[in-house]
C-alpha cells in the first residue's frame, strides 16, 4: 500500500520491514517496564528516499492512509541525537487494526544510522559538495567529547561525564538568534553559558528565558529561548555555582576557574600543609625535602613539576599526609632499622655479664660489655672484612663480610658493624682452613707440609686424596695471625712445582 500510495506521487524509495525478535521484545519489556500490549514497534517500516524534503512528503502520504497514533511522533531531522542519528519516526494504526511504526529517512542519514559516523565521508566521497559548515556542527559532539577528556582528571571522572552529558535524557534551548542547543535534562542557564563558551560562563551576571529574568536555578525546559547576561566588570563564578550546575562540562570549567586563580595561594598553602606533616613525623625539613626527592614523588603521583603537587595539595585534590609519608618513606624505614636494632643491642647488654672475653679480637663499634665471637663457618681473621651479626642467645658472631651465611636477605636486620682492635697485641692464632689441588706425583704432601714449616705455621689438620686423572687435593687447617700471615703461607706453598692452585673454603 504504500508502494502504490508513493507511485502515485512518484517519489522513488527502498522500502523494507522487519517483524521484532521474541527476545527484542522480552528485553524491551523488562528494560522499559512495560506490557506486551504498549509495545508499538511489533512491525516496522523503513522508508529511505533521495531528500530531506521526500522525508516529509512520505510522513504526510503515511498520515493520511492511516491514522496516527497521538504522542508516537518524533522529528530527529530537525532535532537529531547527539550521535547524528537523523530520522522521522511515526506510529500508525496499521491496516488489520495493528499499530505499525514507519521511519522516514533520507540515503545519507541511513549510511550513518547503519554504519556509523564514518560512513558519512565514504557516503560523500567523489561529490563536489561544500559541507564544511554543515559537518563541524555534526561534529560538535565528537569534540564535547575531547573536551571533556582533557577536562577531566582521571577515567572515572571522564565516564561519569559521558553517562551525565551524551546519554541523559535531552533538552532543546533555543539561542536568541535561533540557534538549537541540546543540553541534559534539569540543566540551568550555567550550564547552557558554559556550553556557549568558558568565557561567557565566567562572566555570568544573570540570565533571560522568555524575556524575562530568572535566577541561576531554574530549569530549563525544551523550546526555551535564554539569554544569558555578562558583564566584563564580572568577578567570576561563585563556588555555589558547583552545586547549581548540572553538566560536568560546566563544572570542570568552574573547577578550572578556582584552580587558575587561586594556584598561588594554593601552592603556599600546600606546602605549609606538606611541611606541618613533616614535622609531625618528626623529621627536619631540610633532610627531606631535598630537590631530588620532592621530582621524585611529584613524577611518582604524575604531577608535571612540585608546584602543581603543592597546589593539589592547597585545594584537596590530595591529602598532604599522602605527599608527607612518600616523601619520608625512605627516612622512616632507616630510623625504624636503627630503632630496632639499638633495641636488640639493648636487650643482649641486659642479658649478657659485665666482662667480656677479649680474645676475640673484635669490639662492636661504640659499645662495650659484648660478648663476641669468631664464627666458625668462615673463620674471620685480622685483616678481612667483618660484620657482626647478632644471635638469639649467643652474642654477636663476626663473620667475614662475604660469608654466605650473612648476606641472606632475612639476615639484614640482625647485622651490626664490627672491627678489629688495632691495640690487640695478644698473640692470638686463629684457624683458617686452605685447599690445595695439583698434580699428584711421589713427594707433593711432604714438600707441601715442608713448605708450611718453613713458615713456622702449625698444622692442626691435614687430608688428601687424588682421583683417576692424577688430580691431587689437599685439605689443611693451619693457625695463623693475621691475613698478611696467611698470605705467606699461601705464597710459598705456590711455589712448589705441579701445584695448581691454593684457596681459602668455608664451612
Amino acid at each position: 500500500e504504500v508502494k502504490s500510495s508513493l507511485g502515485e506521487v512518484k517519489i522513488e524509495a527502498d522500502i523494507s520491514g522487519r517483524p521484532k525478535h521474541i527476545y527484542s521484545i522480552y528485553r524491551k519489556m523488562a528494560l522499559q517496564n512495560k506490557q506486551f500490549n504498549e509495545i508499538y514497534d511489533l512491525l516496522a517500516v523503513r522508508i529511505v528516499v533521495d531528500s530531506i524534503k521526500d522525508c516529509y512528503a512520505v510522513l504526510g502520504i503515511i498520515h493520511t492512509c492511516w491514522k496516527p497514533m497521538p504522542g508516537r511522533f518524533k522529528d530527529y531531522i530537525a532535532m537529531p541525537k547527539p550521535n547524528m542519528y537523523q530520522s522521522l519516526h511515526t506510529t500508525v494504526i496499521g491496516p488489520k487494526g495493528d499499530p505499525l511504526e514507519v521511519q522516514i529517512r533520507t540515503t545519507e542519514m541511513h549510511q550513518i544510522a547503519e554504519y556509523g559516523v564514518a560512513a558519512h565521508w565514504a557516503y560523500k566521497e567523489g561529490q563536489n559538495v561544500d559541507e564544511k559548515t554543515t559537518l563541524e556542527k555534526k561534529l560538535t559532539w565528537f569534540r564535547e567529547i575531547l573536551e571533556f577528556q582533557n577536562e577531566s582528571a582521571n577515567a572515572e571522572e571522564f565516564m561519569e561525564s559521558l553517562k551525565i552529558d551524551l546519554f541523559s535524557d535531552m533538552v532543546f534551548i533555543f539561542t536568541p538568534k535561533g540557534d538549537v542547543i541540546e543540553l541534559p535534562a534539569g540543566s540551568v542557564p550555567i550550564d547552557f553559558a558554559y556550553r556557549i563558551h568558558s568565557e561567557i560562563g565566567n562572566k555570568t551576571i544573570g540570565a533571560k528565558v522568555n524575556g524575562k529574568m530568572v535566577t541561576l536555578d531554574y530549569k530549563l525546559h525544551t523550546g526555551d529561548i535564554i539569554e544569558i547576561l555578562t558583564s566584563k566588570h564580572s568577578y567570576g563564578p561563585s563556588k555555589d555555582w558547583l552545586k547549581l550546575a548540572q553538566t560536568s562540562q560546566a563544572k570542570n570549567k568552574i573547577k578550572t576557574f578556582f584552580k587558575k586563580q587561586q594556584r598561588e595561594e594554593n601552592i603556599d598553602k600546600g606546602r605549609e600543609l606538606v611541611e606541618k606533616e613533616i614535622k609531625n613525623l618528626e623529621f627536619e625539613l631540610k633532610e627531606v625535602l631535598t630537590p631530588e626527592n620532592v621530582s621524585r614523588v611529584s613524577e611518582k603521583f604524575n604531577f608535571m613539576n612540585e608546584e602543581d603537587m603543592y597546589a593539589a595539595v592547597g585545594y584537596s585534590g590530595i591529602t598532604a599526609a599522602q605527599i608527607a609519608n612518600r616523601l619520608t618513606e625512605k627516612l622512616r624505614k632507616k630510623r625504624d632499622q636503627e630503632e630496632s636494632l639499638q633495641e636488640t643491642i639493648t636487650e643482649l647488654k641486659a642479658n649478657q655479664p659485665v666482662k667480656r672475653k677479649r680474645d676475640a679480637g673484635v669490639q662492636v663499634k661504640g659499645i662495650d660489655n659484648l660478648l663476641i665471637r669468631l664464627s666458625r663457618c668462615c673463620n674471620p681473621v685480622p685483616g678481612d672484612e667483618i660484620i657482626g651479626f647478632i644471635t638469639k642467645g649467643r652474642g654477636v658472631s663476626v663473620h667475614r663480610s662475604d660469608c654466605t651465611n650473612v648476606c641472606a636477605e632475612n639476615a639484614e636486620q640482625r647485622l651490626i658493624p664490627v672491627e678489629w682492635e688495632s691495640d690487640f697485641t695478644n698473640r692470638k692464632e686463629y684457624n683458617v682452613d686452605i685447599e690445595i689441588s695439583g698434580y699428584d706425583r711421589r713427594g707433593l704432601l711432604n714438600e707441601v707440609l715442608q713448605a708450611v714449616n718453613e713458615t713456622k705455621t702449625n698444622i692442626s689438620a691435614v687430608s688428601g686424596k687424588s682421583d683417576r686423572n692424577k688430580m691431587a687435593t689437599i685439605n689443611m687447617s693451619i693457625s695463623i695471625q693475621n691475613i698478611s700471615h696467611l698470605h705467606r703461607v699461601v705464597e710459598r706453598i705456590k711455589q712448589i712445582s705441579d701445584i695448581y692452585a691454593v684457596r681459602r673454603i668455608m664451612n
